[in-house]
């Protein structure tokens, strides 16, 4: 039940003269692109980070838009429902530092009272930030493990490059309001999103993650339609098996908390909304709508083996953007 897509096996470039190069088009376990982008306007790069623990679910998003920078520092209290969140956009994204490529270097950004931290080491990803109310001092761990790295080409002039690395056991202390609480690898985990690309105006998707012990998923939607690429991917012990196909997604956009269901041929989940997080953006011609519903999955995928992995109990969310940018 292997994916028809090819799998890319060698180190390769993105992009030529800021146009897709060729031989980019692919998947691979592990990144193997030089994601150098030449130009200035339609680049979107990024570096956003999820974490997950039994009592909070905390986001990080630094990134650059080229004419702007857009950063975030998100925690939720999953018990009380309670969210603190801290957003800023600075101008011609103005002290933004990322990587030159996934799991090298640093990533930085400050803006509005907030500040964010990320660096890279063979041993571990050290994530920092700090807004009011809110101190994050944790640590990722690198373990020998598969993420799914995609390239999705929409045209020669427009395109992604996607790092999608789910379930990474990570430590260390979240504070807020004064109140500390820590954050133990064996019931935690961090997701990180990597994007770098020229993307269309106005663009749509759906994405999902969730991880549990031994298995994690990363799911896809709307924005690979008719690339001939998708970002999803079944993991089990730290092991990759790709899905190759365009999966079908079922919610309600009258009311987000119902329960979500993706579903393919090798794969059926239902997500249970325990909170929906809603962000909006509108800055002139710049607008942005995100619903993400985070919550417990219960179901089924099939592996490269064809053999059943159950995923019920995995934790993680559902969402869907909508972007004018």
């Amino acid at each position: 039940m292997t994916t028809h897509e090819p799998e890319i096996t060698h180190e390769v470039a993105l992009s030529r003269g800021g146009r897709l190069a060729d031989g980019a088009v692919g998947w691979s376990r592990r990144p193997q692109h030089d994601t150098t982008i030449a130009g200035w306007g339609r680049r979107k790069r990024w570096e956003y980070w999820g974490v997950v623990t039994p009592s909070h679910i905390v986001g990080l998003t630094v990134s650059s838009l080229d004419y702007a920078g857009v950063h975030g520092v998100y925690v939720l209290d999953r018990s009380a429902g309670r969210e603190w969140v801290n957003d800023a956009v600075v101008p011609l994204a103005r002290g933004v530092v990322l990587p030159p490529r996934v799991g090298r270097g640093q990533a930085h950004a400050t803006g509005s009272g907030l500040r964010i931290d990320v660096d890279h080491s063979p041993d571990a990803t050290l994530l920092r930030a700090s807004a009011p109310g809110v101190e994050i001092d944790l640590a990722v761990e690198a373990p020998d493990r598969d993420a799914l790295c995609v390239v999705v080409p929409w045209s020669s002039r427009r395109f992604q490059y996607t790092v999608k690395d789910v379930g990474r056991p990570v430590s260390g202390r979240l504070v807020v309001d004064g109140a500390s609480y820590d954050v133990e690898a064996a019931t935690s985990f961090a997701v990180l999103d990597h994007g770098r690309g020229k993307w269309p105006y106005a663009i749509a998707w759906n994405w999902a993650a969730a991880a549990g012990p031994g298995r994690a998923l990363t799911l896809g939607g709307k924005w690979t339609e008719g690339t001939g690429m998708t970002e999803n991917g079944l993991f089990v012990d730290g092991r990759l098996h790709k899905i190759g196909e365009e999966l079908s997604w079922d919610y309600d956009r009258a009311d987000w908390t119902a329960p979500w269901r993706i579903r393919g041929d090798r794969i059926e989940v239902t997500l249970t909304v325990e909170h929906e997080r809603v962000a909006r953006t509108q800055l002139g011609v710049v607008a942005n709508e995100t619903h993400q519903c985070f919550g417990t999955f219960t179901g089924w995928a099939y592996d490269d083996s064809d053999q059943r992995v159950d995923l019920d109990g995995l934790t993680g969310w559902a969402e869907e953007a909508r972007n004018r940018w």
